[in-house]
């Protein structure tokens, strides 16, 4: 990447960010205000503009022309497929690029549900798009592939979870959900895009960015139970009588938008190793440590 132009002074850089109200970008778009970088964000619904930064209504057709003309950085925090698509095309001229993407495009891809194992292809196919349409035009890419994110209370994780335990007062697991996990705060995703800016290492790779910790399934319920004023119960069922239980709940429409995968993945270990991002970029993601303003009320 001999070709890609040193970085301008951090005062002088302007950035071009995609889901900048989303819970990793609205932590990233701090940073980067913080740091002194200007920065135009696009955004269905945007807040007022504020010092160096400058909203744009939206979706990707909607994009000024004017913006896709240069940038020193552009931050993705939004669906990876849509920006890659985007992205493909686009003439923009800018020499560093940071894309979260997801684990999931490899937890998923042998998944029995047919949908899930679409959403991990799809997740591989934006990643290669990505990475050939910047080589293509001289510039450095970088993928970051978060685990199981926390701490916004906008994720899709814990805070089901959380909702579900508060409305209930329990909540039942099988007594095998001792599957490893690994999750992640969402500051330290916006830091890790913020740090890999600047990393020459990073370019043209990506990066499995798990949290801090490496924890049984149960052990993350309960410690994350445990935070609430009051703390719910937790009710560990043999599996098969849980199984039989999901089964009815499923059937009553108590449970919809859970995945059929996700109660089997509770058993099953999904780790990935922080080591290259740590060496890349500095990442140090914090232990699991949760608290009750994490998660959605």
């Amino acid at each position: 990447m001999d070709s890609i132009p040193a970085s301008p002074r951090p005062s002088d850089r302007h950035a071009l960010m995609f889901g900048a109200t989303g819970a990793i970008g609205a932590s990233l778009l701090a940073r980067l205000l913080a740091a002194g970088w200007s920065v135009d964000a696009l955004s269905r619904a945007p807040p007022p503009d504020g010092p160096r930064l400058r909203w744009h209504v939206g979706t990707f057709a909607d994009l000024p022309a004017t913006l896709q003309a240069r940038a020193d950085a552009i931050f993705s925090c939004g669906p990876l497929d849509l920006f890659s698509h985007w992205y493909a095309r686009a003439a923009i001229d800018c020499p560093r690029v940071i894309a979260f993407g997801s684990t999931s495009d490899a937890t998923k891809q042998d998944a029995a549900d047919p949908d899930e194992r679409e959403l991990a292809q799809r997740l591989r196919d934006s990643g290669a798009r990505v990475f050939t349409a910047a080589t293509a035009r001289g510039a450095a890419a970088t993928l970051l592939r978060p685990t199981l994110v926390y701490g916004s209370g906008r994720d899709r994780n814990l805070s089901r979870i959380v909702a579900l335990a508060r409305r209930t007062g329990l909540f039942v697991l099988p007594a095998d959900a001792r599957g490893l996990r690994q999750p992640v705060h969402v500051e330290d995703l916006a830091g890790a895009a913020h740090a890999a800016v600047d990393a020459v290492s990073a370019h043209g790779r990506a990066y499995a960015l798990p949290g801090g910790e490496t924890l049984d399934y149960r052990t993350m319920v309960a410690r994350t139970l445990a935070c609430l004023e009051p703390p719910p119960r937790l009710w560990m069922l043999p599996g098969p009588l849980f199984d039989a239980a999901l089964w009815t709940a499923h059937r009553a429409g108590k449970l919809a938008g859970l995945p059929p995968g996700a109660v089997a993945r509770m058993r099953e270990d999904l780790v990935f190793d922080a080591a290259p991002a740590s060496a890349a970029f500095g990442y140090a993601p914090r232990p699991f440590r949760p608290e009750a303003g994490m998660f959605a009320n």
